[in-house]
């Protein structure tokens, strides 16, 4: 009577095949993973420079005196100035939110902003908000940029754009 030799587990062999297979897949997938992210950030800066531009329109009719709000600060506040019963002001409107007016950083872009006076008078008549990666080639390829206009503008290389780039189509 022959007896067989009962196995137990895998073989080296084995599981260095699957480990072998699990790094192909991963070295498909990541990239393509990294792109997404990419394109995801670059969708979320656009989106914010919208909101933006949507909170400084709505800025300049509920404060007419002033104008364009200054600065993003002006903006949105800390989230304890913006919690119900809170009351908005000049200085703190409370239109968007603190990721975007306090800490400025969303989504692996880093957004700049200022209001400003063109020609005689006091009241803030024009605007540039910039969003630029954090990390350019990591957290996003493009930089962007908004003013007064509404046209979001952007560049290839992660610089902040000015009001003569390519405006998004």
């Amino acid at each position: 009577m022959k007896r067989y030799r009962r196995q137990d587990g895998f073989s080296l062999i084995e599981l260095l095949i699957v480990v072998a297979i699990i790094l192909i897949i991963a070295a498909i997938a990541i990239p393509s993973l990294l792109r997404a992210r990419m394109s995801a950030n670059e969708a979320s800066a656009g989106e914010s420079l919208r909101t933006i531009h949507t909170a400084m329109t709505t800025y300049s009719a509920v404060y007419p005196d002033v104008g364009y709000a200054a600065t993003l600060d002006a903006l949105g506040g800390p989230t304890a100035a913006c919690t119900p019963p809170a009351v908005a002001t000049p200085a703190t409107s409370c239109l968007i939110e603190s990721t975007l007016s306090v800490t400025k950083i969303k989504s692996g872009y880093t957004f700049a902003g200022v209001g400003g006076v063109v020609g005689l008078g006091t009241i803030n008549n024009i605007y540039s908000i910039t969003a630029t990666p954090s990390a350019p080639g990591v957290t996003g390829q493009r930089g962007f940029f908004i003013n007064e206009s509404g046209v979001i503008r952007y560049s290839l290389d992660g610089s902040a754009p000015t009001a003569a780039s390519s405006p998004i189509q």
